[in-house]
């Protein structure tokens, strides 16, 4: 699927329907200068999609799903991983206790996240319009603009997330999406800043590139898989997706989240959060939601469905979700990877199928259903 202006055109529109579910309507014009739109309180910035630019500023002190005000203090319960001197046995543990585990000494240069944070908050900085207008102008191969759903199609387009009677169901985010597989192919010398920021990306892919494939190789281990399995983690699979969560500012009638609660389909993602919290995850064993702090100079891996399928259900694909913050912004980069196109995943619990197949389907079931199914689907014996 190609995205065109149209197909852009068409998920963009669909604004007032989003606004509507929120009893809200876009920024009202100036009764004084009807081709203009109202100037926008300082707190409220002109870079927000329209439907995360409330109205009014009468809020209540607190908003429903917002970030606990205690989270500096809680203790941290994930378990640490060293990249350097991987315990196998640690690993093990985490990956079948949590399906999670922060990474320290990854070797990923501090000076490269810094300038990664910098570019990011400069492009997702820019005004709503002129990101439109930018990301129009540019293949969706190098990077693409997503708003209001983390759903996207093989292509960079942004799925509409369907729920009862037609209404849309949508996240308080917005991101770009960054394939890595061929960034040769692709001239920004036009966008200077887009450039560099995808130059910066692509020496962030091979760090984290190198990082998933040392730690697939030390869960191979533990699950004694054959090198006939090699495909089962493809780098050339792999992207990148800068998240950039804004301020929410709705009452804590209004049920909002920066991400709804959901697996990653990837076999491992590694992500770097920057300075704000908000992500939570689901203890298996205690089915308690607990708070992934940012930690200096550490990451998060999060083991995905794809890993849940290899490892015949051993590992856990790790349930997350993002809270909102209604006074901090929120970003985030991530890195996913998957198996190779034509690999095979060969499991007792599951019908042989491979990642296309699977992406296929979930596909499928967020147009048709709004939700991801997941697994389920290809559980032998399997309510599917």
């Amino acid at each position: 699927m190609q995205w065109t202006r149209r197909t852009r055109s068409r998920w963009y529109n669909c604004q007032g329907d989003i606004c509507k579910l929120l009893s809200l309507q876009p920024s009202p014009q100036n009764p004084k200068n009807p081709n203009s739109m109202q100037q926008l309180p300082e707190t409220i910035p002109e870079s927000y999609p329209p439907c995360f630019r409330p109205n009014t500023q009468q809020f209540s002190d607190q908003i429903h799903n917002e970030v606990s005000g205690n989270e500096d203090h809680q203790q941290d319960p994930l378990p640490l991983i060293d990249l350097q001197q991987i315990n196998l046995q640690k690993l093990e543990e985490a990956c079948t206790d949590w399906g999670i585990f922060r990474l320290a000494n990854h070797g990923i240069p501090p000076d490269l996240l810094s300038e990664l944070h910098e570019h990011a908050v400069r492009v997702l900085e820019m005004g709503f319009e002129s990101k439109q207008t930018l990301f129009e102008s540019i293949p969706s191969s190098s990077m693409s603009y997503f708003w209001g759903t983390p759903a996207l199609t093989p292509a960079g387009v942004a799925l509409a997330l369907y729920k009862d009677q037609g209404t849309v169901n949508y996240n308080w985010v917005e991101g770009l999406n960054i394939p890595l597989s061929q960034p040769s192919l692709v001239d920004l010398h036009h966008h200077p800043l887009l450039s560099d920021f995808r130059m910066l990306l692509e020496s962030y892919g091979i760090h984290q590139a190198r990082v998933a494939t040392s730690i697939f190789g030390a869960m191979s281990q533990n699950l004694e898989l054959s090198e006939d399995n090699e495909c089962y983690l493809s780098p050339s699979t792999g992207h990148l997706r800068v998240y950039r969560y804004p301020r929410c500012s709705f009452d804590k009638s209004t049920k909002v989240w920066g991400m709804e609660v959901h697996t990653d389909s990837s076999v491992v993602t590694i992500l770097n959060q920057f300075e704000v919290g908000g992500l939570q995850v689901l203890s298996p064993k205690e089915n308690a939601w607990i708070d992934a702090k940012p930690v200096p100079n550490t990451l998060l891996v999060h083991l995905g469905d794809m890993m849940q399928a290899i490892s015949n259900d051993k590992y856990k694909s790790v349930k997350h979700r993002v809270l909102v913050n209604r006074e901090k912004e929120r970003f985030s980069i991530g890195y996913f990877v998957f198996p190779g196109d034509d690999c095979v995943i060969q499991s007792p619990n599951y019908k042989p199928f491979t990642y296309p197949e699977f992406r296929a389907q979930v596909q499928h079931d967020v147009k048709t259903l709004g939700l991801k199914v997941g697994l389920s689907r290809f559980k032998l014996n399997g309510d599917f």
